[in-house]
């Protein structure tokens, strides 16, 4: 197998890449990276020294390629396939991009703070970083459901690079931080995105760690259906 993929089936930004796998029938080997084994940590380090994930190996050319919009921009001129994620008019082709960063720094970002304040010990929580982290949402939701307004996906008329950053990353911040019952628009983009197949395949894939999720509890019905039949 060519490429490896190093990996969390819960780590949303490895949903992100997973999605535009899925997308292109692209064959690829899944590494889960165990954080809490001290050797599978230190080899993974040594991949990448800040340690995040996922990261994509192509055994053709002994490369090493991180972070997600890299891989998935790799993936499309190294093996293409049929989908692409990145279009090739240049003024859509930033249109992709500007959005996958949205997605990637306004409601990722923010979901992430949330979530990993749980995590911390009594004591040791961030209540202001918490609020503001809210506050972000809240803006990022404003803007999406005017951006999606008579509109299927994110950006460049077809499925998208910005669409795989949104998937999960609207995922878990909708359950952290839920649009208002007025944001149609957004609600609408969100049942699409999670009707998707690439999608349904990636949280297949995940429900089996739900449980390890601080916000389980607060996962609506809908999120824990199998959309994959």
């Amino acid at each position: 197998m060519t490429l490896t993929l190093y990996q969390h089936p819960l780590a949303s930004f490895c949903h992100k890449v997973l999605i535009a796998l899925y997308e292109n029938r692209t064959p690829f080997r899944a590494v889960t990276v165990d954080f809490a084994d001290p050797g599978a940590a230190a080899a993974h380090f040594g991949r990448w020294p800040v340690g995040k994930i996922p990261v994509l190996h192509d055994s053709r050319g002994d490369r090493t390629i991180p972070e997600t919009s890299i891989i998935i921009e790799y993936l499309q001129a190294h093996h293409p396939g049929p989908a692409p994620m990145l279009p090739d008019d240049a003024e859509a082709r930033l249109e992709v991009r500007l959005w996958d960063r949205f997605f990637d720094l306004y409601v990722a970002a923010p979901m992430q703070k949330i979530v990993g304040d749980r995590l911390r010990p009594e004591g040791g929580r961030d209540a202001t970083g918490v609020g503001e982290a809210h506050a972000m949402l809240d803006a990022a939701y404003g803007m999406l459901e005017a951006r999606l307004a008579g509109r299927s996906w994110a950006a460049g008329g077809g499925f998208s690079l910005a669409d795989c950053a949104a998937a999960p990353a609207l995922f878990f911040a909708t359950i952290v931080h839920p649009a208002a019952a007025e944001q149609r628009n957004l609600r609408a983009y969100v049942e699409r995105l999670l009707d998707r197949p690439s999608f349904g395949r990636v949280l297949a894939e995940a429900r089996p760690y739900f449980d390890l999720f601080p916000y389980r509890d607060a996962m609506p019905a809908g999120y824990l259906a199998d959309r994959t039949g």
